[in-house]
């Protein structure tokens, strides 16, 4: 049935199917797994692309959202690859930590050794991916909106940005907005870009922004309670970029919210709905 993936995992869901592949990445040099929910009687259904965050990998949000229903509603297809190469023979942070190397691969293209072998998931999200599922699956990648939470939050509204025309829509859930400027990031992009501050801009949302070639849908949902709300996802600055680029984003602060998947199931719906909107 399938000439390039490997189905690993399957379950009935709302009616349609939860699937889960593996198969082996050349742009990346290793074995890498993703998750796709089709939804039942829809012929190639618009695809939602789910980026997840720091230490997570492609069963995160496929398993704590409960996205799958409100996609179903919708006759949407959601898209959730993995977070960072992983395997023998991939790099990992020597001192284990969960903010950099295997599940941490920021959906950039690193430049610097040992890193640039592997960390390229920009290439692999944008090319090799997209080229595949079209090859194997019955769903719509020219239709297709993006989106995520946190360093995917990061990832989706620096892809959407930098890839006019492709994306119908994108939204995150408290990305980290400004990663020049925050630890997570400087940590990341030193060791994966080196020190040049001109190829972190590239992969910098607040940066981006300024330059951006069309004027995407975009919803943004941040929780005030986010313990990293003030250090690392410096939403304000995205506020900002946006208001002096004069180009019109939805960013709603929630009361009383989060970092967790709890926030995210609470307004899933919703984004889902946004998507929907753009993609029918």
């Amino acid at each position: 049935m399938y000439t390039n993936i490997e189905l690993i995992d399957s379950h009935r869901c709302f009616g349609g199917e939860q699937l889960r592949f593996k198969h082996r990445s050349e742009v990346l040099g290793c074995e890498m797994t993703f998750s796709l929910f089709l939804p039942a009687g829809v012929q190639s259904p618009p695809v939602l692309i789910w980026l997840s965050g720091l230490t997570c990998d492609d069963q995160n949000f496929v398993t704590k959202a409960g996205a799958q229903q409100y996609a179903a509603d919708h006759g949407l297809a959601i898209l959730a690859p993995d977070t960072s190469p992983r395997g023998e023979g991939v790099p990992d942070d020597p001192n284990g930590a969960y903010d950099f190397g295997l599940g941490a691969g920021f959906y950039l293209n690193a430049t610097e050794a040992p890193w640039a072998d592997h960390y390229r998931m920009y290439d692999y999200l944008c090319s090799e991916l997209p080229a595949l599922v079209t090859a194997e699956l019955p769903v719509d990648m020219n239709r297709c909106s993006i989106s995520g939470h946190s360093m995917g939050g990061h990832g989706a509204l620096t892809i959407a940005l930098k890839n006019p025309g492709v994306y119908r829509s994108v939204s995150a859930f408290a990305p980290i907005c400004a990663p020049s400027l925050c630890g997570w990031g400087e940590k990341a992009f030193s060791h994966y870009l080196g020190g040049d501050r001109q190829r972190w801009a590239e992969y910098d949302a607040s940066q981006l922004v300024g330059k951006a070639q069309e004027r995407l849908p975009v919803l943004v949902d941040q929780g005030d309670a986010d313990q990293f709300l003030a250090e690392q996802l410096l939403t304000q600055r995205l506020v900002d970029a946006a208001a002096a680029a004069d180009y019109p984003m939805t960013i709603r602060l929630q009361a009383g919210y989060d970092h967790s998947y709890f926030f995210i199931a609470t307004f899933i719906g919703e984004h889902i709905k946004f998507h929907a909107k753009n993609l029918l």
